[in-house]
């Protein structure tokens, strides 16, 4: 195995048990929290394959964008989390293995020698032409997932509009 393959199987691996940190977590921030952990490893991994702007792309747009408005959605639905200490060791410890480990990838990454055994290609796609194609070959895909998430902005904001606090005389 070379070292681009043992890089790629370590990237891989965090990302996978970021997610799965992700969806066992009972505090929906922390949640949110790592499956941004979880996106950054899917970004570094595009860019580890000669994919800068998809990676680019899924940090501006998924762990950016989607991300800030999970928090949003999770803020307004005022989701009650178990009592807990501020900040406990169990909680960050993970995040900042995680983020050690990305740190770590990233420098090889970025000061790696170019004699490497197995050089990846470069393939390159202009945005103009990723564009074309994901809009001319992927456009109804596009639509049905902007409306998915138009209604499940709408649900939430119907959630959290319709939870009132008891004694406030607004019950239905």
């Amino acid at each position: 195995m070379t070292f681009l393959g043992l890089l790629f199987y370590i990237l891989a691996a965090v990302t996978v048990a970021a997610t799965a940190v992700a969806i066992t977590r009972r505090n929906m921030v922390h949640a949110v929290v790592y499956l941004i952990v979880s996106f950054f490893g899917t970004a570094m991994i595009f860019y580890f394959f000669g994919a800068p702007l998809l990676a680019a792309l899924e940090v501006i747009i998924y762990a950016g964008a989607i991300m800030v408005l999970f928090l949003f959605v999770v803020m307004m639905v005022k989701v009650d989390s178990p009592g807990e200490d501020l900040l406990p060791a169990r909680q960050w410890i993970p995040a900042a293995v995680f983020g050690l480990i990305y740190l770590v990838i990233a420098f090889l990454m970025i000061f790696e020698t170019r004699g490497a055994d197995a050089p990846l290609g470069l393939l390159i796609a202009s945005p103009r032409d990723f564009a074309l194609y994901v809009l001319q070959n992927h456009w109804f895909s596009i639509e049905v997932i902007s409306l998915l998430l138009l209604l499940a902005l709408i649900g939430a904001l119907q959630l959290g509009k319709s939870q009132t606090k008891p004694g406030t005389g607004d019950e239905t």
